[in-house]
């Protein structure tokens, strides 16, 4: 099971950006898919998740900026990053698990496989 997260850059302050993580592997069909942050000197914490079924939650420094979704037949899920700030740069990276995604966004449960992150860098 390998998983990749891209399309991370850099914007100016108020700039968007779309993320994706691709699963390769197993099907994601079953699984939650969540985004996690991790700013320079800092630990990583929770960013958005999106459950199986489709029921999304977000971090509250992301909420109605940040939107997750996710597509099955692709094995794909994204992060549409809008009005960013100086505050959201960093390694974004995506995780899949068989979890409820309050215990992935609070890592209760830390997921066992990251996989690689993009950067995102936010500056004028």
């Amino acid at each position: 099971v390998q998983l990749q997260a891209f399309g991370g850059g850099s914007v100016q302050p108020g700039g968007s950006l779309r993320l994706s993580c691709e699963l390769s592997g197993l099907s994601l069909r079953h699984y939650a898919i969540a985004w996690y942050h991790q700013a320079p000197g800092k630990e990583r914490e929770g960013v958005s998740c999106i459950s199986a079924a489709g029921t999304t939650e977000y971090a509250d420094s992301v909420k109605g900026r940040f939107a997750i979704s996710r597509d099955n037949a692709k094995n794909m899920g994204y992060l549409q990053m809008n009005s960013l700030k100086p505050t959201d740069p960093g390694v974004y990276s995506c995780a899949a698990e068989l979890a409820r995604c309050d215990h992935l966004l609070t890592l209760y449960i830390r997921p066992g496989n990251w996989g690689r992150g993009t950067q995102v860098t936010v500056s004028s």
